[in-house]
């Protein structure tokens, strides 16, 4: 259904902020997917973009994954539009 006149459409995205050597793989600080108004799992959400930057797959794993600002302990959790991701690969600094 098209929006109402002078309502724009909700957005049907997900920001994802890309942190250290993740940032490295994509290369840039954050990317935006568009995923279906039902949202989809957290797992199958990061299979995608692992199939679309290879150098990102060997990082997931390893990553630690926060749902609008606050990581999320299993990756069965859902991501609707309008959420974001935080992708943190571990890293140390001084």
């Amino acid at each position: 259904m098209p929006a109402a006149p002078g309502r724009a459409a909700a957005p049907r995205t997900v920001r994802v902020a890309l942190f250290a050597t993740a940032r490295e793989a994509v290369g840039r600080a954050s990317i935006e997917r568009t995923v279906p108004r039902e949202g989809m799992t957290i797992r199958s959400f990061l299979a995608s973009l692992a199939q679309e930057h290879s150098a990102l797959a060997a990082i997931l794993p390893s990553c630690r994954v926060a749902r609008n600002g606050k990581y999320v302990s299993a990756r069965t959790g859902r991501v609707r539009p309008g959420d974001e991701l935080a992708l943190h690969p571990p890293y140390s600094g001084g």
